[in-house]
């Protein structure tokens, strides 16, 4: 009788152990989840901005409208925001302080280069809200704009970066020129030394081109047309007069190169030469 009640009592506590380790293991799981858990946990939708007053703000407002969107906080460290039309906003890194006050972006290009770095303060992280601050005037922390983003179930678009994106994502050097036969000329070659150096297009529209010797050739303004298909140059002198417009044919547009057509005679579009730029680390002088 003795032997069956210390059996009983064993096993009385055999499964009270169970349960207190399952309840530890339970709450254990909820101390676990780290800040970037939460984020990284589901992609998240602007629902909601209201200002320093508790006054909700219209997403469309001004001061709110660059941060209403679509947000996917990948696990690995990578971001991308869209717009709630889906299109591509800004992508690249980011992560959230270990107190989960702060969340930091790092956003890049095209070509994966460092465009900007941004840090908000974090009001509210939960897997049911996500709450940002922002301030219009950082001097100013009197007025401020609360971003709020809930859970959504809303697919991560394919983000594309566009033709103008590619084209300002590097610099470009000329570092070939085939003709229609597909052979090579040499970078000398009268019809095509005109078009060989180094080329910059800031993404505030403007460019420069310089020889491979430094020397500035033309600078002004650019454009890339929608459909990556065209490059429209419009050269101006220091004072900023229209010199003249040029528009290229492009033939390739990607981050690693850029290749553009000339015709010798635009009589003639059955010869042609192929200007091939590809990306450098060459400093703009």
């Amino acid at each position: 009788m003795k032997t069956i009640k210390k059996l009983s009592f064993a096993f009385i506590f055999t499964l009270l152990g169970v349960t207190l380790f399952s309840c530890k293991k339970n709450d254990d799981n909820k101390l676990e989840l780290s800040p970037s858990q939460i984020l990284s946990s589901t992609p998240w939708e602007t629902t909601k901005a209201v200002n320093e007053k508790g006054e909700s703000i219209s997403l469309t407002n001004p001061s709110v409208a660059g941060s209403v969107g679509f947000a996917y906080f990948k696990a690995n460290g990578k971001f991308t925001i869209f717009s709630l039309q889906d299109a591509p906003r800004i992508q690249g890194d980011w992560t959230v302080s270990a107190d989960g006050k702060t969340r930091t972006l790092v956003a890049r290009n095209a070509s994966d280069k460092e465009l900007f770095t941004r840090q908000v303060e974090i009001t509210v992280l939960t897997s049911k809200e996500f709450t940002y601050r922002i301030y219009p005037n950082e001097d100013n922390r009197n007025v401020y704009f609360d971003i709020v983003h809930t859970p959504t179930q809303h697919a991560e678009p394919e983000f594309v970066f566009t033709p103008t994106q590619i084209l300002s994502s590097t610099n470009w050097e000329t570092t070939g020129a085939t003709n229609e036969k597909g052979e090579n000329v040499s970078l000398s070659d009268p019809n095509v030394v005109g078009s060989v150096g180094f080329a910059y297009f800031r993404p505030n529209g403007t460019f420069a081109i310089y020889g491979l010797n430094d020397v500035l050739r033309i600078q002004g303004d650019w454009t890339v047309s929608a459909d990556g298909k065209t490059r429209t140059l419009v050269a101006k002198n220091p004072a900023g007069e229209v010199l003249f417009t040029r528009v290229v044919d492009i033939t390739v547009l990607t981050t690693k190169e850029f290749t553009y057509r000339l015709y010798p005679n635009n009589a003639d579009r059955s010869v042609y030469l192929n200007i091939k730029h590809t990306p450098t680390d060459h400093r703009e002088p």
